[in-house]
């Protein structure tokens, strides 16, 4: 019989320190994530007030420059489709991805900050910066007019900002290879086109674009593609002589507006991106976009699945757990 209670005793013991160290565990999960995936509503108690925090800043700085709307959708997408969605495009420094070619042009770095700055007053290292970004993107949408959606919250911040990796969609790809870069993030054909609908706010360098409008693949000539009325529209606009920096609308006729405008100048050929154009052109994507235009059954509302792409987008190799941390300041590391 001492035998058995020996190992009795034991046994309790080991269920003892199993269920604390599982508690434990618990609670580093609840600010962490613990190996968990966002969800809506994460932070409950502990930050009750973070989207309304975020959304006061980013208004506020979208008020003062309305670019910054267009900017923080931009450096969204920039962030999820290099290392995910962990805010690592927010770090600085000499060889971060701040200093890659495609991001040089991001806008609205300042709002994070902000929003972050008012956070860890409100929640002190609650809060990770990735968490801001997806909200702001948000928040950028609705500013100008967009639908909002519910935002799963919990990521973690990454601390790893490489220039080197920033290998991102391109503005003269075809279509069979922005199928096959959103596919590698687990993104769809429909999120593919939905989430390039987003161009509806927006600019482009003229530098990119300028060579499609004046000497497509060294023709001397305009691309044939493009609608005939639209050339003179842009060559005004970015002059062959002209500053390479100046920016052209990416919707024409609708900036600064949410809405399915962009979709429709796809349809009639008065983009100027090579990319978006080319989205016509294919069967699948052009589909896509009758339907999202109404003109196709079944239809899809740009606005709802606007949001279902974005949301899809956010959640792209999250850090949860280990794998993170909760940022003290966005653009360093703790």
């Amino acid at each position: 019989m001492g035998r058995g209670y020996n190992l009795l005793s034991i046994l309790v013991t080991f269920l003892v320190l199993v269920a604390a160290v599982t508690a434990q565990g618990n609670r580093g999960s609840s600010r962490g994530g613990g190996g968990r995936r966002p969800r809506v509503g994460y932070y409950g108690n502990r930050c009750r007030n973070v989207e309304s925090i975020v959304a006061s800043v980013v208004r506020a700085h979208v008020r003062s420059n309305p670019a910054n709307a267009p900017g923080i959708l931009r450096m969204h997408f920039h962030d999820c489709f290099v290392r995910g969605c962990d805010g690592s495009v927010l770090l600085a420094g000499d060889t971060s991805e701040r200093t890659a070619v495609p991001n040089r042009s991001l806008r609205g770095f300042d709002a994070i900050e902000e929003a972050k700055a008012r956070l860890e007053v409100a929640c002190p290292r609650t809060v990770s910066c990735a968490d801001i970004l997806t909200l702001a993107a948000r928040e950028a949408v609705v500013l100008t007019g967009g639908q909002g959606w519910r935002v799963p919250l919990g990521r973690l911040d990454g601390r790893i900002s490489q220039a080197s990796d920033v290998i991102l969609p391109g503005p003269f790809d075809p279509v069979d290879k922005q199928k096959r870069d959103f596919a590698a993030k687990t993104l769809n054909t429909i999120d593919l086109v939905t989430l390039v609908g987003g161009h509806t706010i927006g600019t482009a360098g003229c530098g990119l674009v300028r060579g499609r409008f004046f000497n497509f693949n060294g023709t001397g000539q305009p691309d044939p593609s493009i609608n005939p009325r639209f050339v003179p529209l842009v060559q005004n606009r970015c002059p062959l002589t002209g500053d390479a920096s100046a920016r052209v609308d990416l919707d024409d006729g609708s900036v600064g507006r949410f809405d399915t405008s962009f979709l429709r100048n796809v349809r009639s050929s008065r983009v100027v991106l090579q990319s978006d154009l080319v989205l016509w052109r294919d069967p699948e994507t052009r589909g896509i976009i009758e339907r999202l235009l109404g003109l196709r059954r079944p239809s899809l509302r740009f606005g709802t699945e606007f949001g279902k792409s974005m949301v899809k987008m956010s959640l792209i190799d999250v850090k949860t757990g280990s794998d993170g941390e909760i940022r003290r300041v966005c653009s360093r590391i703790n």
